[in-house]
């Protein structure tokens, strides 16, 4: 297969139609990428929602009081860190991805993923929780975490950075990366291997559905897979 798109908006259009996470990675392990999806425990809010487009690392750290005063880190003085400043720096279709905090807060809430879906991004990745659950689900946005804990971050946790690599569970994640949500998962596709990735990707689904119809008019396991080679 030949590469059939010029622009992020035309692959990530294609990808919508034809694609899941499932057989993205497939395809990576394929090519010996073989530890590129989040942690499990990251889910989408809602059953149907679909995630894809470049990582916006955000890289957070817990404290332990909202504003100290007299810090060597004038950030600690700063409500929320480099939050508000990471939000207003996102561009289309971008993922606000965050990491680096304890699970003890929301990391995203209705008004962070309001100015997010405003500026065009794609959605949001927590590794930890997000919070006003209605008002997100109303807002139609992307948004992947643990689940839903009203815990807020102010005097908790601030970003710290932004646009650097983070890492989920040994999973890296660097800015530009594209990064693919569905109910099945959230995997991370490298930047370097891009191209070959969603090839492998887009032809292994369109010869999956050639399998699933050879299954249902009633073809055997054993001879679907020595015909195609896909399972």
């Amino acid at each position: 297969m030949n590469k059939f798109w010029n622009t992020d908006d035309q692959l990530f259009t294609a990808a919508r139609k034809e694609l899941f996470t499932a057989v993205i990675g497939d395809a990576m392990d394929k090519m010996n990428l073989l530890h590129q999806f989040l942690p499990p425990k990251i889910h989408p809010l809602k059953a149907d929602m679909f995630l894809i487009g470049r990582a916006m690392p955000v890289l957070e750290a817990d404290t332990f009081e909202e504003l100290s005063i007299g810090s060597n880190n004038k950030l600690m003085a700063k409500p929320f860190g480099l939050m508000l400043e990471a939000l207003d720096d996102l561009k289309k279709n971008e993922v606000y991805i965050c990491s680096g905090a304890s699970p003890n807060y929301a990391l995203v809430g209705e008004l962070m993923m309001t100015r997010a879906k405003h500026l065009g991004a794609a959605g949001a990745v927590a590794n930890g929780y997000s919070r006003d659950t209605f008002g997100l689900l109303d807002l139609d946005f992307p948004v992947f975490s643990y689940g839903n804990y009203a815990q807020d971050q102010a005097p908790r946790g601030k970003v710290i950075d932004f646009r650097v690599p983070i890492e989920m569970d040994g999973v890296r994640i660097n800015p530009g990366d594209i990064v693919v949500g569905d109910i099945d998962g959230v995997c991370i596709v490298p930047k370097v291997h891009e191209e070959e990735v969603f090839l492998r990707a887009f032809e292994k689904a369109r010869g999956e559905k050639t399998v699933l119809k050879a299954i249902q008019n009633g073809m055997s396991a054993v001879d679907a897979w020595n015909k195609y080679q896909i399972m």
